[in-house]
Order: structure tokens, then C-alpha cells, then sequence
């Protein structure tokens, strides 16, 4: 009996143990003491921990703080060859900065294009949707190689690179270890799960650190906060709640309805833009595979419709009817009151972690246009 409750209690610590390494109040700063590191706020990503304690030393912790199963990634970041430093148990040693890098996203690309270092960026894995005219040359000269997709990696390719750090997304389709028995360092980029769009666009943060760029990062950061919580709050003081306009999202793919998770990133731009998304109660932060019938019975009386797709073509209301004569039966169709987004007309992937500010930007203007009277829209717009 008392082998059990010790049992039990080794595993109650153990839980606990890992769900604190990715926990700290939401305005934390970390702590210096005499790091040799500038200080750096996290004030609203929630996938990565910093701690500035250790003299020449800055310890890196990333991991999903919403999972239940969560496995931390644990880095000692360290200046030139780390001699004399005391690196504690469990950490991965990297040395900064780093200067070549492997980014298996678009949205990892993000952070790069936004310090202007894409200079670093040795290897990518597609090119595909990619409107960045630095990275374009990179690659058209050979200093930054595709090196394939996930789970079909040419490792000649990797090893041709030669990087210092590979950034990795654990969510896609595999091949990440065969990278980790090469032996080269790997590092996870969870931006993708960060429900706050603040807290997606504070993962170039982690970029500056890495680079030795964090002023520049944190300067960058500061202007994306303000301008989008300005906005915020002036959506807010503009709107009474019993006046939003509602919205859905998504689209019909491979037979079923595709919708935006209730606490994605991108439901929350709904709610910061002054809208009612129609699964604001839905608990997933990614998307939601739903049939017809149950999207239909929370969105047929809805006012706006959300989709954004790589249509070939100019999309437009016809192309939609063509595709599923019940969409023209949603009051946002009848209403031409379709948001839309072409990903290959807009360089959506690569600019919009780090630019939260102009997402918000775009929905303002459709649902509240004289709060933003001389704005163009970047990525989203109605549909004409």
C-alpha cells in the first residue's frame, strides 16, 4: 500500500514537474543576473521559457504548453566556445550566434524576412508560394538549397548546407530522424501553436536571440504590438457587442468541412477585429474537420464567410457556386459578404506570423471600414 502511494506521488511529481517547465506569468521577464545576455519580456507567447540566470549562459525552453503530453526541448544557449560556463544536466548545448540555418516553414521564414537576415537561411524545404526576392536569389545563386519535404529529405542536400541549427515543426509529416541521428542540432519552432497572434509573432524573439539580432527583434516586436493593440482597442471602444457582425470559416476539402479552430490565432484576430466567430466555444487551437450538415446549422444565418485558398485563377462567386451549389444557400454568399485570401497571389505564408497587426487591419476594414478609412487591405478582402 505505501509502495503505491509513493508510486503515485512520483508520477503526480513528474507531471508537474513538466507541465512547470513551460509555465510563468504572462508578462514575465527573464531573469538577469549578470548573463552577459541583454534582457528579453516574453510578454505573450506561451511555447517557449527563458531564464537569464547563469553568468554567460541563457537556458532556452520550448515546448507546447498546451499539451497533455508535452515534451520539452531544453537549449543552453551560450557566447563563442562556452568555456568556464557550468551548463546544467539536461540541456543541449548551442552556441550563438548562429549563422546558418535549415527552416522546414514558411512560417520560421517569417522571422528571418522580418530582421532582414535572410542571409542565414542555407536551406529550405519548398519554394513553393515563396514571394521573398532575397530568399528568390539565394536560391537561384546556390546560397540557400531546397533540400525536399518532409519525410523525403535529401540528406546530401542537408549535408551540402552545412547548418548550424535546423528548425523543425514536430507536427509535420516525419523524417526528423534521420536529421537527429546525422547529428546535427535541432531546434522546435511552435509558433504555429501559439493561440495569441501576439504570441505567434513574439516567436521572432527567439530568431533575434539565436542570430544575435535581439534588439532588432524586440524593436520589431514592440512596433507589431503597438499598432495591433491600438487597433484592438479602438475596435473596442467603436463596437457595442450587440452590434458585431458574426462570422465563419473554412471550406469543403476531401468531402468534409474544414473550419478554424475556436482558439486558433486566427479566431482570436476575429474577436480583436470586433466579431462573433460562430465556434468562439470550440476548444482546438488548429483546424476542425466537420460534415456539411453541422457546419451549416451554425453558419446558414451568419454574416461573413471566411476562406482563403491557391485557386488558379480569379475566384469569384460563380467558381464557388460551381463547387458546392449549397454554399450559394449561406447568407454571407447571398450577401457577397465572402472574406477571401488567394495564398498564391499574397505572400501569406512568409509575412503573416510576424504581421498579426495587418490581419487585424484587414477584417477592420471589412466589418468597420470608416475605422480605417485610407487602409488597403494586404491579405484579405471581400470577395467582388
Amino acid at each position: 500500500m505505501q509502495k503505491n502511494i509513493y508510486r503515485k506521488f512520483g508520477v503526480y511529481l513528474i507531471g508537474f514537474l513538466a507541465l512547470m517547465a513551460c509555465t510563468r506569468p504572462q508578462t514575465g521577464t527573464s531573469e538577469v543576473k549578470d548573463s552577459g545576455f541583454q534582457p528579453i519580456q516574453v510578454k505573450y507567447a506561451r511555447n517557449f521559457v527563458l531564464e537569464d540566470s547563469i553568468p554567460g549562459l541563457r537556458l532556452l525552453t520550448i515546448c507546447n504548453a498546451e499539451g497533455k503530453h508535452s515534451t520539452a526541448y531544453r537549449y543552453a544557449l551560450v557566447n563563442g566556445d562556452g568555456k568556464g560556463v557550468d551548463i546544467p544536466d539536461g540541456y543541449e548545448v548551442i552556441k550563438v550566434p548562429v549563422n546558418r540555418f535549415i527552416c522546414m516553414t514558411s512560417l520560421q521564414l517569417s522571422n528571418f524576412i522580418a530582421l532582414n537576415i535572410t542571409d542565414k537561411v542555407v536551406g529550405i524545404t519548398s519554394t513553393r508560394h515563396l514571394f521573398n526576392d532575397a530568399l528568390n536569389q539565394q536560391i537561384d545563386d546556390g546560397r540557400t538549397v531546397k533540400i525536399g519535404i518532409e519525410g523525403e529529405f535529401d540528406n546530401e542536400l542537408v549535408l551540402l548546407a552545412n547548418p548550424e541549427l535546423i528548425m523543425v515543426s514536430p507536427s509535420k509529416r516525419g523524417g526528423f530522424d534521420v536529421l537527429k541521428e546525422s547529428g546535427m542540432p535541432i531546434m522546435p519552432h511552435l509558433g504555429y501553436q501559439e493561440p495569441d497572434p501576439l504570441g505567434q509573432a513574439e516567436w521572432v524573439k527567439v530568431i533575434g536571440i539565436l542570430t544575435g539580432h535581439e534588439q532588432e527583434a524586440t524593436a520589431y516586436f514592440d512596433k507589431v504590438e503597438a499598432r495591433y493593440n491600438e487597433l484592438k482597442e479602438k475596435v473596442q471602444c467603436s463596437t457595442p457587442n450587440d452590434q458585431r457582425p458574426s462570422i465563419f470559416s473554412g471550406d469543403m476539402k476531401g468531402g468534409a468541412w474544414y473550419a478554424t479552430g475556436g482558439k486558433s490565432f486566427l479566431a482570436a484576430i476575429f474577436r480583436d477585429a470586433g466579431a462573433r466567430y460562430v465556434m468562439e466555444n470550440n476548444r482546438d487551437a488548429g483546424g476542425v474537420n466537420m460534415d456539411f450538415e453541422a457546419i451549416y446549422a451554425q453558419a446558414a444565418d451568419v454574416d461573413y464567410w471566411r476562406i482563403s485558398n491557391s485557386f488558379n485563377g480569379t475566384f469569384t462567386y460563380d467558381v464557388l457556386a460551381e463547387q458546392d451549389s449549397r454554399f450559394c444557400d449561406f447568407k454571407a454568399y447571398r450577401l457577397h459578404h465572402v472574406i477571401y485570401s488567394n495564398m498564391s497571389q499574397t505572400p501569406f505564408y512568409e509575412s503573416f506570423p510576424v504581421h498579426p497587426d495587418l490581419v487585424l487591419s484587414d477584417f477592420v476594414k471589412i466589418f468597420y471600414p470608416q475605422l480605417l478609412p485610407d487602409y488597403t487591405p494586404t491579405y484579405y478582402k471581400l470577395l467582388e
